[in-house]
């Protein structure tokens, strides 16, 4: 039984013939609401987006490289505790949960409730913990997590969202744990989708092009102690893992 922590209170509410046994007990961010709404609140986009095929056609077929080799960061055997950052479409936090030992523990957190709702019922296992809240405002202690996964979040977030999500994640690390990071990256010059993906980007993803002009370390704190900073690209560059070790 996955377990659901703060952020919920039970209730019943009707959202276009959806029935949700839960409901939001603060607004989502207003950049969510705002420019993402199609994709991650409207309860027809879950139906929509859940399909493999879809959401392994928004990657250009990649979907399944880019998971596996996530998951290989993680590791066969997961130990202690494993933090996910916003709830992914797709069977990546249910291949991740498999890997879970039994004296391990899985917390997902995201900002709408609906997509931990929608989470929830892929997922069974007395060490697996949903909880709502902001990526820029984690509740957690200090410390707490062996390991942080952020998946396919940074180029959904403004500037600051994104700056202050980073720091959150290295903040709730602990010292000798690894921050996971799958996202976009700019591809090399002739890549065929290297004139395409701006376009794409300017119609849905508002922010993502702060992928292809930055590194995903210069949003790091200055005054973060780190001990090693590791990249690696795929697919010609679009897309990029990288991993932060504290």
């Amino acid at each position: 039984m996955v377990q659901k922590e703060t952020g919920y209170r039970t209730a019943e509410s009707v959202i276009d013939g959806y029935v949700d046994k839960f409901v939001q007990t603060y607004d989502v961010p207003d950049y969510l609401e705002k420019n993402y709404w199609w994709a991650y609140l409207h309860p027809k986009s879950l139906r929509f987006f859940e399909q493999q095929w879809v959401i392994n056609s928004i990657l250009w077929g990649n979907y399944t490289r880019l998971r596996d080799t996530t998951l290989r960061e993680l590791g066969e055997n997961i130990t202690g505790r494993t933090l996910q950052v916003a709830c992914v479409y797709g069977n990546l936090t249910p291949k991740l949960a498999e890997r879970l030992r039994p004296n391990a523990r899985l917390d997902v957190v995201d900002a709408a409730l609906i997509q931990l709702e929608n989470l929830s019922s892929k997922l069974n296992g007395d060490n697996i913990f949903l909880d709502c809240q902001d990526a820029a405002e984690l509740k957690f202690e200090a410390a707490s997590f062996d390991q942080v996964l952020v998946f396919f979040l940074l180029h959904e977030l403004p500037m600051e969202t994104r700056k202050k999500a980073i720091r959150e994640a290295l903040r709730v690390l602990k010292p000798g744990g690894k921050l996971i990071l799958m996202d976009y990256h700019r591809p090399v010059k002739q890549h065929p989708l290297r004139y395409l993906m701006p376009l794409i980007f300017k119609t849905l993803e508002p922010f993502a092009l702060d992928l292809w002009r930055a590194e995903i370390e210069d949003w790091v704190a200055a005054d973060t102690p780190l001990r090693s900073i590791e990249k690696t690209t795929y697919f010609g560059g679009l897309y990029q893992k990288v991993v932060i070790q504290r």
